[in-house]
């Protein structure tokens, strides 16, 4: 084991229209090839079309996606003995959120409305609502960990 200091960790600041720093990370994420104002012009025109959607704030609708869409538990590779074992274990909170995002992206791209910006939004109300894609991937996630429970001891 090092004995030097741990690396302390930079988050993403917050961002200039909401002052979140979950909205940052999800820009963050969103955002290819360094092109960072397209990608804010995305996710804020993605939170307006939410409001006008939902006619609830835009940000508190993604704010309520985001937490619909965290896992709380997944599983992990363990090898014991010959056999390798499908683990359950909790997740970090920190991981917990770039999975969130990974997902609620991935599966806003793979949708069928015209621009990007409309398949967030969609994406975001339907998470916000408990329905969806990314919500079908975390609701397999806790399956998969639930049907695993029996080998729970093999984690340390």
């Amino acid at each position: 084991m090092s004995r030097r200091i741990s690396a302390q960790k930079r988050g993403a600041g917050n961002d200039f229209k909401y002052g979140d720093r979950s909205v940052s990370q999800f820009i963050a994420c969103l955002m290819k090839e360094g092109k960072r104002s397209t990608a804010e012009r995305i996710m804020y025109s993605a939170i307006d079309l939410l409001e006008k959607k939902s006619g609830q704030s835009g940000i508190e609708m993604f704010r309520k996606a985001m937490n619909n869409v965290k896992p709380v538990l997944e599983v992990k590779s363990r090898r014991v003995g010959g056999a390798t074992y499908q683990v359950p274990t909790e997740v970090r909170p920190d991981r917990r959120t770039a999975l969130a995002i990974r997902w609620l992206i991935t599966y806003s791209m793979g949708r069928s409305e015209k621009s990007m910006s409309d398949k967030l939004a969609a994406e975001f109300l339907a998470a916000a609502n408990n329905e969806g894609a990314s919500i079908k991937k975390k609701e397999d996630t806790h399956k998969m960990a639930e049907a695993n429970k029996a080998f729970a001891h093999f984690k340390w």
